[in-house]
């Protein structure tokens, strides 16, 4: 029983440190020992490059919601990089020809890392804007983006990312207080000295720090390992914000979790170098903590459980234990019904999109075993949130030409004072 209430008190040790210890440790370093960036009102030349894989539903209202940024039209390029769309997403595209908007299709669907790096070759810009077609910004996002890149040692620059739930789904309030909890870590991690990952929706790359990417990686998880290893650092910027609506159904909600994970740990295998903290430091411990981990944390839960269960007998503070564990797995079983039925779980949403997150990870991992590879990639859409094509776009063009106006206002009054 010995060896059991060990293992019982290791893993609660190390679930606590990857949950809790190490999101404190790492705020309260960069408290201590911040890195400061220097951010300047630059305006270097951008290029946008939009991946698209059969996005007619979003994809002019993308464009639109580009062109409106407040950034000199002269210094900005936009690239659609289409993944060899099979709907109406081209043609869409070349519509906007006239507004030197390009399209750059590739003939096989190769994966969004491949349309990026293949996009990259034909672009001009100093810096390499990378977002997606669903993402929306706030009108100042790109010049907001593009300040770090004053400071020599920024190769790396992530957007703030918000997630909307205009529902109110069980699902949507899970992922926006999980968001949260990331953000304040990216952010911490930023400050301390470099993010591991950033903000798929929206991240700039200096141009001379881009190396082309493995065809089968996560971009805007690895890309952040290959800053690291040309001395440079990848920061948050705060002031970029990109906007991203939450998924409302359980199912695509799991289903993109599994392969966001699941690259994610193919990348952690090819890029194990950076996990030595002989060679590489506080990066490596921030990956180590950051995601094997928190990526552990799912196994770690199995053997917490059964292994308090074995001992939940030997005393009154291990019964309690296993009687608290209990409780929180059916609270998110009984989202996870009230869910099915369409009803609303209040603070059961957090303990049901935590078991989802760690569920994902579970099956991610098998399907990494397995040597399954999950290199392209199905864009999850709900008819329900919007009305497709050009009418989703003149919607998503009100709000974005509200937004601009908003920002014109407050620059005149600025210059009036």
């Amino acid at each position: 029983m010995i060896a059991i209430e060990t293992i019982f008190l290791v893993t609660l040790a190390l679930i606590a440190y990857a949950c809790i210890g190490y999101p404190a440790l790492v705020f309260i370093l960069s408290r201590f020992f911040e890195r400061p960036v220097r951010r300047l009102d630059v305006t270097p030349t951008v290029s946008v490059i939009i991946a698209a894989y059969n996005e007619g539903r979003d994809i002019a209202r993308k464009i639109e919601n580009t062109l409106l940024l407040d950034y000199p039209s002269e210094k900005v390029e936009i690239i659609v990089a289409s993944d060899s769309s099979t709907d109406n997403t081209d043609r869409i595209v070349r519509g906007y020809s006239h507004l030197s908007v390009k399209l750059h299709r590739q003939q096989q669907r190769l994966g969004k890392t491949m349309a990026q790096n293949s996009a990259v070759q034909i672009s001009s810009g100093d810096v390499l804007v990378f977002t997606d077609a669903t993402t929306r910004y706030r009108c100042d996002a790109l010049r907001n983006i593009v300040r770090p890149f004053a400071d020599p040692e920024v190769g790396c620059v992530s957007s703030q990312l918000v997630y909307l739930d205009d529902v109110n789904t069980s699902v949507g309030r899970g992922c926006r207080s999980y968001w949260g909890y990331e953000n304040l870590l990216r952010e911490s991690e930023s400050r301390l000295g470099s993010m591991i990952g950033v903000t798929g929706c929206l991240y700039a790359v200096r141009r001379t720090s881009y190396t082309d990417l493995a065809h089968d990686m996560c971009s805007d998880f690895v890309i952040a390992s290959e800053i690291h290893l040309k001395g440079l650092r990848t920061i948050d910027e705060p002031e970029a914000i990109s906007i991203e609506d939450t998924n409302s159904k359980s199912r695509d909600e799991f289903r993109m979790r599994v392969r966001i994970m699941e690259q994610t740990i193919n990348a952690l295998s090819r890029y194990r170098e950076v996990l030595s903290i002989r060679r590489h430091g506080l990066f490596a411990l921030q990956m180590i903590s950051h995601k094997v981990l928190r990526y552990a944390v799912s196994g770690l839960l199995l053997v917490s459980f059964i292994s308090n269960a074995l001992i939940a007998n030997q005393s009154e503070l291990y019964l309690a234990a296993f009687a608290g564990q209990t409780a929180f797995y059916l609270s998110a079983f009984v989202g996870w019904i009230l869910t099915r039925l369409g009803a609303r779980i209040g603070l059961l949403a957090l303990p049901y999109y935590f078991v989802l997150s760690n569920a994902a990870i579970l099956v991610a991992f098998v399907k990494h075993i397995r040597g399954e590879a999950h290199i392209v990639w199905d864009p999850l859409r709900e008819t329900n949130k919007s009305a497709s094509g050009v009418a989703t776009a003149r919607a998503g063009t009100r709000r974005d030409s509200r937004c601009w106006l908003t920002f014109c206002r407050r620059r005149l009054n600025r210059e009036s004072n």
